[in-house]
């Protein structure tokens, strides 16, 4: 059972009660992530996740690991492009204790200069760790070619030399700027009643201020190719073209696509690529959509010398998109997007993210039956249509990090989708 209620400084407090569960998930979901930031904040969003944990006015970061261990649960938090979530999974019994702790840390986080000082060296390994992952960083390249000067388009980890100067005042004055009851929610999934929820709640974070922040800067998808030479194994490579956003009455038609095309081992590009020619290990298709825009990426990783093979034959499979999928590739996709979107909602955890992500995207809850429907309502026209867009693109997004021998170019990329 589903239940929300706004308090009266805009916080919206929802519920689904799970009652065969032993757990509750408690989430706080904040409408504000690394493309709200000015490019002189560029990580700020992501370090101020990392402090979540490191000491309140009532708690050191001792205390806060102490009294969570105490009870047996587990907390956590991450920052994506748009939203960052805070989340605590306890037994039933301890919902209080998970309220009173995240709510302790929205409003009295202290940002210690100590902690501080050795959060930004832990973010500063894991800037390192991901320019040591090239299956990670292909993906920051892809971003700031398809939207070049823009948050949406910057890494959410920030740059090392930035991060390594933030100090504390910057960090409450970004909490103080962004961090408001309006643009916040607050979750449970599990064994709770709303009643219970709610009245924790009202007394926990009443204090949040309720006025509204500023809104991120409107996306401009516009393409190009970025081409990184690193001496590597492998090269990694994306290849992306304009989708829609969450709001696009055609995004559950784009996901259905991008399913029957590189969602899984019958997929087209999969069986293309892998099973038919050993281009490579790994090979995908996904949608990355955002509150105002949208990408329809491919992902492959293929020797160094296959590369000047491996772009055509995208280009090839992309083409064939145009003249539509078949019956049973739209049913496999749909049945595929179905069972992900349900599987995903078998925890607490899960359930808790998804109530904030719905409520912070499209100001409702959109239960699971509902979506299912969306998809379940799609056609192959539909698709077929949003296919022969895809492959009537000529403003393509590309990026590749590796040897780049033979690789053709742009141009000849283009022709080629032209053909």
């Amino acid at each position: 059972m589903y239940h929300v209620s706004t308090l009266p400084n805009g916080l919206r407090v929802a519920t689904e009660t799970l009652p065969g569960m032993e757990s509750v998930t408690v989430a706080v979901s904040v409408d504000v992530g690394a493309r709200f930031e000015r490019e002189s904040e560029g990580g700020l969003s992501h370090l101020l996740e990392h402090m979540a944990f490191k000491g309140t006015k009532r708690r050191s970061a001792k205390q806060i690991a102490e009294e969570m261990d105490m009870v047996g649960g587990n907390m956590n938090a991450y920052t994506s492009l748009e939203n960052t979530v805070y989340y605590v999974r306890v037994l039933k019994e301890n919902v209080p204790l998970a309220v009173d702790m995240l709510a302790d840390i929205m409003l009295n986080s202290t940002f210690d200069e100590e902690e501080l000082a050795r959060e930004r060296q832990v973010v500063l390994q894991e800037i390192a760790m991901h320019f040591d992952s090239p299956d990670d960083l292909i993906t920051d390249y892809f971003s700031e070619t398809a939207y070049p000067d823009q948050p949406l388009g910057r890494s959410i980890l920030g740059k090392s030399e930035r991060v390594a100067t933030f100090s504390r005042e910057e960090l409450k004055h970004y909490m103080r700027s962004h961090y408001h009851a309006p643009h916040m929610v607050v979750s449970a999934a599990g064994n709770i009643r709303h009643t219970d929820f709610l009245k924790l709640a009202t007394e926990h974070f009443a204090g949040l201020p309720k006025t509204p922040h500023e809104k991120a800067e409107k996306a401009k998808y516009k393409g190009g190719e970025k081409r990184t030479r690193r001496k590597l194994e492998q090269l990694h490579l994306m290849m992306g073209f304009e989708a829609v956003s969450i709001h696009d009455p055609d995004y559950y038609a784009w996901q259905v696509l991008a399913t029957a095309f590189g969602g899984g081992m019958s997929s087209r590009l999969f069986q293309e690529v892998r099973e038919k020619r050993g281009l490579a290990y790994t090979v995908y298709s996904y949608i990355q959509a955002f509150a105002d825009s949208g990408v329809l990426s491919i992902y492959a990783a293929t020797a160094e010398n296959k590369g000047p093979e491996m772009l055509p034959v995208l280009c090839d499979e992309v083409m064939r998109l145009e003249k539509g999928i078949t019956e049973s590739e739209l049913t496999r996709a749909k049945n595929q997007w179905k069972a992900g979107l349900l599987m995903a909602r078998e925890s607490s955890s899960s359930i808790a993210d998804w109530i904030g992500k719905q409520l912070l995207n499209y100001g409702r809850y959109k239960p699971a039956s509902e979506i299912v429907k969306l998809v379940d309502a799609v056609t192959l026209d539909d698709v077929r249509r949003i296919g022969a867009q895809l492959a009537a693109q000529s403003n393509i997004t590309l990026a590749t990090l590796g040897p780049q021998k033979g690789l053709p170019t742009l141009g000849k990329i283009h022709k080629k989708l032209a053909a």
